[in-house]
């Protein structure tokens, strides 16, 4: 498969004038690392709109258990996130 014009005009600005080597920094890495960690633990509030009778059986289930109800509903969309939760519709 042929390049196009602007994969060969990328190859040849590296060609010509290569990249610079930057020294290996732990620290920033360990500091990327953390900041992403930080992000994407991040929680953010949102406003949804549920059935009166949905939200009504997590709140008794969660009052059942001694939870706040938004930790159910955090858990199944954590756990849909990663697979563990198959969606049917």
């Amino acid at each position: 498969m042929p390049y196009t014009d602007e994969e060969l005009e990328l190859l040849d600005a590296i060609e010509t004038h290569p990249p610079a080597s930057e020294p290996f920094d732990n620290n920033a890495l360990k500091q990327m690392a953390a900041e992403t960690l930080e992000y994407l633990n991040e929680k953010k509030q949102i406003s949804l709109n549920l059935k009166r009778a949905d939200l009504e059986f997590v709140k008794q289930r969660a009052n059942e258990i001694g939870i706040p109800y938004q930790s159910i509903i955090q858990t199944l969309v954590h756990n849909y996130r990663v697979n563990k939760l198959e969606l049917r519709i």
